[in-house]
């Protein structure tokens, strides 16, 4: 509740956009950004914002925004200026740390594209120029959000040390290898689709894994039997 009283005084007070006024001609996008999802979320999705061209990640916010695809397919269409204009529920769906949103927002701003983030109601730029409220309030949210991933990290890497000294840890060790059983019974949706005889990149996408990760499959599926 702080923070958000916090943050809202600051665009209260530097926040200059006029919230009335809309740009009429601009070409509308909305990025998402999920870790989980199928086909129904997709559809829902663009049934809830039937105005704007949906651009949907279903992948780790660990990755940078320009290797996601659907990121990659949204700055090639700046880059070809159909889009003018980009909203997004948070500033997190665009990357984990302050780095790589800040380099996003940079490279949004050299190509005068707007950038709104619903849940601050706030604007990137105002009449085609760098919105100052607007940067600092996402680098303070965003050393924010990087301070409390890694207070995240260092819990369960906690709680791993303990689990482990107790017996209890049921996952990998970091440095462990796993056994080619333990791959297969770890990836079983993907042994179904490779058997079926669905592509790589195909069996990745309906099991929302990587590549690599199917690649991995594979290679065990292919070695011979003892």
């Amino acid at each position: 509740m702080l923070k958000r009283t916090l943050f809202q005084k600051l665009i209260t007070t530097l926040h200059p956009v006029n919230q009335g006024a809309l740009y009429h001609n601009q070409m509308k996008a909305r990025y998402i950004r999920v870790s989980t999802g199928n086909q129904n979320t997709a559809r829902q999705l663009h049934k809830s914002h039937p105005n704007e061209k949906l651009y949907i990640d279903i992948i780790s916010g660990a990755t940078p925004f320009s290797q996601r695809p659907e990121g990659k397919n949204m700055l090639e269409d700046i880059e070809a200026g159909l889009i003018d204009y980009i909203t997004v529920h948070s500033i997190d769906r665009l990357g984990r740390n302050l780095f790589d949103i800040l380099s996003t927002l940079e490279l949004l701003n050299e190509k005068k594209i707007v950038l709104k983030v619903d849940n601050l109601g706030i604007e990137s730029l105002v009449n085609g120029k760098p919105n100052s409220a607007f940067k600092l309030i996402i680098s303070v949210i965003g050393n924010i959000a990087e301070m409390e991933r890694e207070s995240l990290l260092e819990r369960q890497r906690e709680g791993i040390n303990i689990a482990i000294a107790k017996g209890v840890y049921k996952g990998r060790v970091k440095g462990s290898v796993e056994s080619d059983e333990q791959v297969l019974d770890k990836y079983k949706e993907v042994v179904k689709y490779l058997k079926k005889g669905q592509s790589l990149r195909d069996t990745a996408k309906l099991c929302h894994v990587s590549l690599g990760s199917v690649q991995k499959v594979k290679q065990v599926l292919n070695k011979p039997k003892k």
